[in-house]
């Protein structure tokens, strides 16, 4: 006679303590890391794309290199400080293409030191 066996029943997310469903460990998380290195490529494509600041956007170009090497990210924080500078000026000029959004993307990683 063989015998009968049985599967637990598949048990869904149960909330937590404080009523909230816990988050799956496979969520992505965005890291400080990553925002100023997405900030800066986005200030260098801006800057490249208006035709300004050649001297800024080498420097830029080079933190780049070198956080791709060492994964410090500690230049790229003075970049973005020094390009974020710029960008205001160019706002208050008027100038089409700076938007309050990709400063205010700036801003967003700087804060997250």
């Amino acid at each position: 006679m063989a015998k009968a066996t049985t599967k637990p029943a598949a048990t869904a997310k149960a909330p937590d303590k404080t009523g909230k469903k816990k988050e799956s460990p496979n969520k992505a998380t965005v890291n400080s890391a990553d925002l100023i290195v997405k900030a800066c490529e986005a200030s260098l494509a801006k800057l490249s794309e208006l035709d300004i600041e050649y001297q800024l956007q080498s420097e830029i170009n080079w933190c780049l290199g070198s956080y791709r090497n060492d994964n410090n990210p500690v230049g790229l924080y003075h970049m973005a400080d020094r390009v974020l500078i710029v960008f205001k000026e160019e706002l208050a000029k008027k100038t089409k293409g700076v938007t309050a959004k990709l400063i205010g993307d700036i801003e967003k990683a700087l804060k997250n030191r």
